[in-house]
């Protein structure tokens, strides 16, 4: 079974996906959010022009910042992955603290140090529950597939269902077997060919 980190895009190429990927999610979801704000805030007979106006506004302030953030995100993945020379949850846990301490860089240290703290945690978490979840669906094995109506096992070979259909009687063969309603008896009916006829010779005696 892929893994995430098997299943994701080459390295060059996973930080333009993931750009584009999270400027998309952050669009969608900020445009639901500040369209339903715009509505609850804006008065009576302007609320649809008012979560519009919220919607061109905001959303593209927060697919912009969603963006920055799965740039980065994929920019420290993909150097961890050129250090480490391997592909594991590790790299996105290191990802995601270096990501949280420098977009608050700004802030000064302490709240730099939480939010690298709060961004390693979180992707600790979210590479845990993954890892669980391909546990979880690799251990569980497939049911056999099984015709409905008949048990597991007990399914008739196509011989049985050719001789029992309705086109087994034309195509099946010219001899059919027909069990009585106990089972005991078995008779044999012949073919439904019609008999041959000898041909009349017209030759003159």
């Amino acid at each position: 079974m892929a893994t995430p980190e098997t299943s994701r895009e080459p390295c060059p190429d996973r930080i333009l996906d993931d750009i584009g990927g999270a400027f998309g999610m952050g669009a969608v979801g900020g445009s639901a959010f500040h369209f339903l704000k715009g509505i609850y805030n804006s008065p009576k007979g302007d609320r649809l022009i008012g979560g519009s106006q919220a919607v061109r506004m905001n959303a593209p302030r927060v697919g912009g910042s969603f963006a920055v953030w799965g740039g980065l995100f994929s920019a420290f993945d993909c150097t961890m992955v050129y250090v480490r020379q391997k592909e594991d949850p590790w790299n996105s846990i290191i990802a995601g603290a270096a990501t949280g301490g420098f977009l608050q860089m700004r802030q000064g240290l302490g709240p730099a140090s939480r939010s690298a703290l709060f961004g390693g945690v979180l992707l600790g978490l979210i590479e845990g529950a993954g890892i669980m979840l391909n546990k979880v669906l690799s251990a569980q094995p497939l049911p056999p597939l099984e015709e409905p109506g008949f048990p597991a096992g007990s399914m008739p070979s196509a011989e049985a269902e050719a001789g029992s259909s309705w086109f087994g009687g034309f195509f099946g063969g010219g001899k059919k077997e027909s069990g009585s309603e106990g089972g005991g008896k078995t008779e044999i009916l012949e073919s439904f060919d019609p008999p041959s006829v000898p041909i009349p010779s017209f030759e003159y005696k």
